[in-house]
């Protein structure tokens, strides 16, 4: 496998979130062309059993490797945790990049060493995740508090008006809770939920009271700015003048990737172009 300056990134996530990482790699590398795998047939992957988010994980990264990539972004929290080690191992030639929730910036702000961690129940049951909380709580004396979010990707992902309803009950639910413990910081330990944010922050500011301002973090900037920094290094970087058409693949709904392009990704039509991966992954 030799790529090419030309040869374009491959990013994947379950379902739609991954394009919230996506956005920042278009931010930061607007020359680089871009293939985006929902693999939402199979979404969401925080309640399914590890040994099937491998499954898929490798299917994905077959079917981008068959469309030439020079990288791929593991754009879920729940895919890196349970996949990234083997992917790794497996395309051993191959720029692999995965999620990690924010948790070392998080110790780096937290004024009342507690922090709130929202993430799938797969991400905060995983191995990767206790052992890097474990670490950082031993070297910094901060706490980390889990919560798992169930349900909340399902509603994200369905892209309706009534969703919002939905979204909102949940986060009304897992919250407040969180602020009962007087944390002043928020990881997003899943890329679904930064299109959530406003909603988050609706939230903390209804319940916060005398508590300190919550600060939310996102990784998906610091994805996107490690992405070019290999890409550098490796002198893989693009020289085009323009990217071509954003590339996606869905191997659910087509429909409901195109509308996350338009909505999340201020896409016009002929900005990017949706196929479906049924038969293929």
């Amino acid at each position: 496998m030799t790529p090419d300056r030309s040869a374009p990134v491959g990013v994947f996530d379950s379902g739609i979130g991954g394009l919230s990482v996506l956005q920042h790699i278009r931010q930061i590398l607007p020359h680089e062309s871009l293939l985006y795998v929902a693999d939402a047939g199979y979404t969401p992957y925080g309640d399914k059993p590890a040994s099937l988010i491998l499954e898929r994980s490798i299917a994905v990264t077959e079917l981008l490797l068959s469309q030439g990539i020079k990288a791929l972004v593991v754009a879920c929290n729940t895919a890196t945790a349970s996949a990234i080690k083997h992917l790794r191992e497996r395309y051993p030639e191959l720029i692999i990049i995965g999620m990690e929730p924010g948790l070392k910036p998080a110790t780096q702000i937290s004024k009342t060493g507690k922090v709130g961690v929202l993430a799938t129940r797969s991400t905060l049951q995983s191995e990767k995740y206790l052992q890097l909380s474990t670490q950082l709580s031993a070297e910094t004396g901060i706490q980390f508090i889990p919560q798992a979010c169930v349900g909340l990707v399902d509603q994200i992902e369905k892209l309706d008006p009534s969703s919002a309803i939905h979204i909102r009950q949940l986060l009304d639910e897992y919250i407040p809770p969180l602020l009962e413990t007087n944390v002043d910081t928020l990881v997003l330990g899943c890329t679904h939920y930064p299109f959530v944010a406003d909603f988050i922050t609706e939230i903390t500011e209804k319940h916060k009271g005398n508590l300190p301002a919550i600060q939310l973090i996102d990784t998906g900037r610091a994805v996107a700015l490690h992405l070019k920094g290999l890409l550098m290094k490796h002198a893989l970087a693009s020289e085009m003048k323009t990217a071509p058409p954003l590339i996606a693949y869905s191997s659910g709904s087509v429909k409901r990737l195109q509308d996350a392009c338009r909505h999340y990704l201020n896409l016009t039509d002929d900005q990017f172009t949706i196929a479906s991966t049924t038969g293929l992954v």
